[in-house]
């Protein structure tokens, strides 16, 4: 690039996330031992690149391309390097050493390392324990605290269970100040009865939420909600709705688990672990949940394209692994496991693909207010963006317009 009629060499280092495409990369630069950073609008003290082209990354609008175009445009206003002094070279090493461990990956910030996460499950059932169990046995939260809003051994008897056979790391209360710090909070809480009507039990799930949310949101304002309460649209609407929190730090299960057993099936069937990265169950979490396949450039969670079968073949697959899953359920531990999936996910900030219910109004067609199960981009932020490339398009926005207007409907007969 050009400054003042010079001609200078930025070096730069692009770290690609495993969510590339639809996430930006993470850009540094890479001075040289007598280079000095310079402190400014778009660079921090650690040579981290802040432009609004990453701010405001679009894919497939946003390319890498189009990113060092602006950082071109943007460096010519400001060069972000100088030329150090000798007696600057001590702290010059220091930084870069700094900035090495960032951008290489060593050991002081290996992302293997334990998480020092805090997470709280909220529940007194099966649920809850599933969850909490599953979220241990993945390392995930480097401390966890399960929060019993139930009375007396009504919900199952998980929390006093707990409290006798205690595990490491692993706190009990009905305290909500105690769950001040958590990154995440699931919510496993539901009310069912025989007594009542569907929308009469819904009513009372959503009082529950209304007896717990405004807790969680004064104790842990800054939270990801992350909902596993049945229906999982409906409560994960309520749980939008009661918080007050933005719609990208509330999101439910989904089709987490629908997915992952059907991408299993078919590298079973297919012989093929590539091929079924683009496979996806969406929709509802009910019997109008629907199998569809990613277009090339909408691989989860992968920098490549995924191998894309012939639609004959794709349809012969999902015919036959919709028949192998048929009548599996989603028992507590299932759900357990796909909740500690989603959880790891957004701890570690990987930036990974999930089918998870979040707020749809605005994509497929979809004008109503609901949270359905779509693949979105998980990190430390919540949802961070939405796979819409799916093929088929016109048959699957008709599902999802469907499901919605259903959802909504029910919606509309709650007391929020």
């Amino acid at each position: 690039m050009k400054h003042q009629g010079t001609t200078y060499n930025i070096p730069i280092c692009l770290w690609i996330l495993d969510s590339h495409p639809f996430a930006p990369p993470l850009c540094f630069l890479k001075p040289s031992g007598n280079m000095g950073i310079r402190v400014g609008r778009h660079i921090d003290a650690q040579g981290r690149i802040y432009l609004p082209y990453l701010q405001n990354w679009s894919h497939p609008k946003s390319t890498v391309t189009g990113l060092i175009r602006e950082m071109a445009v943007k460096f010519e206003e400001e060069l972000p390097l100088y030329s150090l002094s000798a007696e600057d070279g001590a702290r010059q090493r220091e930084l870069l050493s700094y900035i090495a461990q960032v951008t290489d990956g060593v050991s002081s910030m290996d992302v293997k390392a334990p998480s020092r996460a805090k997470v709280t499950v909220i529940g007194g059932g099966d649920m809850a324990l599933a969850c909490l169990l599953a979220v241990s046995a993945k390392g995930t939260a480097g401390k966890l605290l399960l929060l019993d809003p139930t009375d007396g051994e009504a919900a199952g008897g998980a929390a006093a269970d707990l409290e006798i056979f205690s595990l490491p790391n692993v706190q009990v209360t009905k305290d909500f100040s105690a769950i001040a710090g958590s990154a995440i909070v699931i919510v496993t809480v539901n009310s069912w009865s025989n007594s009542q009507s569907y929308v009469g039990v819904l009513q009372s799930n959503v009082e529950l939420l209304r007896g717990i949310l405004p807790s969680v949101a004064h104790h842990c304002p800054k939270c990801l909600l992350l909902v596993a309460s049945q229906p999982v649209e409906i409560m994960t609407y309520a749980t939008w709705k009661l918080s007050g929190f933005p719609h990208n730090r509330v999101l439910g299960i989904g089709c987490n688990l629908d997915s992952g057993r059907f991408r299993h099936v078919i590298e079973k069937l297919a012989d093929s672990e590539e091929g079924a990265q683009g496979a996806w169950i969406i929709g509802e979490q009910s019997d109008n949940k629907v199998a569809v396949w990613g277009a090339p450039d909408s691989s989860a969670n992968r920098q490549t394209p995924c191998k894309l079968y012939p639609k004959i073949f794709q349809e012969q697959l999902t015919s036959r692994a919709l028949e192998i899953l048929k009548g599996k359920g989603q028992r507590s531990w299932s759900v357990g496991l796909s909740v500690a999936d989603i959880t790891d996910t957004l701890v570690q900030n990987k930036g990974k693909v999930h089918s998870v219910s979040a707020l749809c109004k605005g994509q497929f067609g979809v004008q109503e207010e609901v949270f359905l199960s779509i693949p979105c981009v998980l990190g430390s932020a919540g949802v961070t963006g939405a796979v819409q490339t799916l093929q088929d398009e016109a048959q699957i926005w008709e599902t999802l317009q469907r499901s919605a207007a259903a959802i909504e409907s029910v919606q509309q007969q709650l007391r929020l």
